[in-house]
């Protein structure tokens, strides 16, 4: 009840957050953090909410499991009437209390009566109660089906605990990807508006030129072409921001309903958001990785199976005693050592090939699984290792492009000092800021990539999910 009270608090300070924006000039923006945006994922998608009936339904299946132990009350009435005359009457009650073991605690009452009835099933009027024990001396003594399904309802806790944790690792993924993605289309859009602003620049300073005899119309005409240029630039991105920022909004709920962005809303700048930093690659350790230990649950459960397919070769010898009570006119029961029910029952399979057959597959079904095992951690360290090496590559890159950024500013500063004195040209101006505005665009995109890379590394890792609790 608190942890819903407490969603429901942050749902509405998020909703309140997400529509101020409607209540500013539509020049105002308000930046939506990559944390709070993945605090809201991973506390209303329907994702995150889904992996939280995995462990529901494990406790089902674990509930279901322990059924197998409970005692339980069987009961039987029969009676024959004819002419007249009361041929017999039986009543038959147990209680059975099953334990793991091959064993059943059996408490009996019976209370029978006709002048049909078999003599050994005859009783006085009070009726005759017992107490024993079934036990089953070779096969299902250690292992049977209640105890395997008990482990089994274990290893599917355990599996369900690794399903979960990759269904938010994943959802997590998929939900930076999105962000990363919008955040890389609106820095392209501030980069496409500086590029206007400055074609603009450039077209008011030729038409000035022009009207005081210093240039040509050609240079005004494509100076308008640079600028119109710069718009369809802007206009194509505008069309990949929408998608992108839609994208993000799938991922965006509360209470079960889809919540949408107000126009004004934007990402961080590229670089304000910062995952944790890559752990040391030789510490890398997958034995504890969901992935790996679905395999090790699976092989597991595989293996339980072969024990009770196992077990299903031994013969079956099961033995039954009961202490017989009978009832005095006390009405207690009173027991004599010479009052008892007792006997074997046995069987013996003669070939068993169906059980040996199918003890076979279950063999080859735990070596695939193994191998499977081995290779997907061999997939997952060797994704870790190249996005670990691309983390290096890339964080030089962004270094080197931030120089190249810096160069191609102060080159397209000075080229705009030589048009301003008549010594350059819009054509040579136009390819000083071309160049720039590329420095500025792949400068975004390495870093985009760089955390692109590091996000990948972390969950591949499967440390995503705890780098944000």
């Amino acid at each position: 009840m608190a942890d819903h009270l407490v969603n429901i608090k942050y749902g509405i300070l998020f909703l309140l957050y997400l529509s101020a924006v409607g209540l500013q000039a539509q020049t105002d923006t308000t930046q939506l953090s990559y944390e709070e945006y993945l605090n809201n994922v991973l506390r209303f998608h329907p994702l995150s909410q889904k992996s939280d009936l995995l462990q529901a339904r494990a406790a089902a299946r674990l509930l279901g499991a322990r059924g197998l132990i409970d005692p339980y009350l069987e009961g039987s009435w029969d009676e024959k009437n004819f002419d007249e005359k009361l041929y017999y009457r039986q009543y038959r009650g147990r209680l059975v209390f099953p334990t793991r073991m091959g064993v059943n605690i059996i408490g009996g009452y019976e209370n029978t009566d006709g002048i049909f009835l078999n003599p050994e099933d005859k009783t006085d009027d009070l009726g005759l109660w017992s107490l024993g024990l079934e036990v089953d001396l070779i096969q299902g003594l250690i292992n049977n089906e209640r105890k395997i399904a008990l482990e089994r309802a274990d290893v599917f806790r355990q599996l369900t605990e690794n399903e979960q944790q990759l269904v938010l690792n994943e959802l997590i993924f998929e939900a930076s990807t999105a962000y990363f993605n919008w955040q890389l289309f609106y820095e392209y859009q501030l980069i496409y508006l500086q590029n206007i602003a400055i074609s603009e620049d450039y077209l008011e300073a030729t038409r000035s030129s022009f009207e005081n005899g210093e240039k040509t119309a050609m240079d005004t005409l494509e100076a308008f072409t640079l600028l119109q240029e710069a718009i369809t630039l802007l206009q194509k991105n505008e069309y990949d921001l929408v998608k992108a920022r839609q994208n993000v909004e799938n991922y965006l709920w509360f209470e079960n309903v889809p919540v949408l962005l107000q126009p004004a809303t934007v990402p961080l700048r590229s670089e304000d958001p910062n995952l944790d930093p890559l752990q040391n690659i030789d510490s890398l350790d997958l034995s504890n990785h969901p992935a790996i230990l679905q395999y090790a649950n699976k092989i597991k459960t595989a293996e339980l199976d072969q024990v009770l397919k196992r077990e299903k070769l031994k013969p079956k010898l099961k033995a039954k005693y009961n202490a017989l009570l009978a009832t005095r006119e006390d009405i207690v029961p009173t027991f004599e050592s010479s009052n008892y029910k007792w006997g074997l029952s046995l069987e013996l399979p003669i070939r068993q090939r169906s059980d040996r057959a199918s003890i076979q597959e279950g063999v080859i079904k735990v070596s695939e699984l193994s191998l499977d095992m081995s290779n997907k951690e061999n997939t997952l360290r060797n994704k870790i290792e190249s996005r670990w090496i691309q983390q290096g590559v890339l964080s030089d890159q962004v270094d080197l492009f931030n120089q190249y950024v810096n160069n191609a500013q102060l080159l397209l500063e000075g080229e705009r000092e030589k048009f301003q004195f008549g010594e350059s040209s819009v054509f040579l101006l136009n390819k000083r800021q071309e160049k720039y505005v590329q420095a500025q665009l792949k400068l975004v995109e390495t870093i985009t990539k760089m955390k692109m890379t590091q996000l990948e590394y972390l969950f591949f890792s499967n440390d995503l999910l705890d780098s944000f609790n």
